[in-house]
């Protein structure tokens, strides 16, 4: 069965930074020096799993009242396109919307921007580089 939630156990940010390993710096060549940073301490993580198997991770941080931000959202490769982005999104939304935050902005990886438009976000920069991908930034009101 598979399901998402928030980390609330360090196994559980274990298994979220195995699969951001997996997919970021194994996958996508992001230097681990960039990957994990000094948000890693105070953001809110949230891990997915099909039964104990850890397959999806991503995290939010408040960098400014109201604000949230989505950072790291990431499937392993096997198991895109069976709508687990969707469920990542959904949980860290309702997380924010709960904590009564209004705004939420990601920084999208460009292939991704299509997936993030279906869930309402809308683009707000021209393109970048971020760890060497072509990013957008996108948000969403809540």
């Amino acid at each position: 069965m598979i399901t998402a939630k928030r980390v609330e156990t360090e196994k559980e940010r274990e298994d979220a930074f195995l699969i951001r390993q997996k997919v970021f710096v194994q996958e996508q060549d992001v230097p681990v020096d960039l990957e994990l940073d000094e948000h890693d301490q105070s953001a809110i993580h949230f891990v997915a799993y099909d039964g104990d198997e850890p397959i999806g991770a991503g995290r939010i941080r408040v960098p400014e009242p109201g604000i949230s931000k989505v950072e790291r959202v990431c499937i392993l490769s096997q198991y895109r396109g069976k709508q687990l982005g969707n469920l990542m999104m959904e949980k860290m939304e309702f997380y924010a919307k709960e904590a009564g935050l209004k705004t939420v902005k990601l920084n999208a990886q460009s292939y991704a921007i299509p997936f993030y438009e279906k869930l309402h976000y809308k683009i707000t920069s021209p393109e970048f580089l971020d760890a060497g991908i072509p990013h957008r930034a996108m948000q969403k009101e809540l």
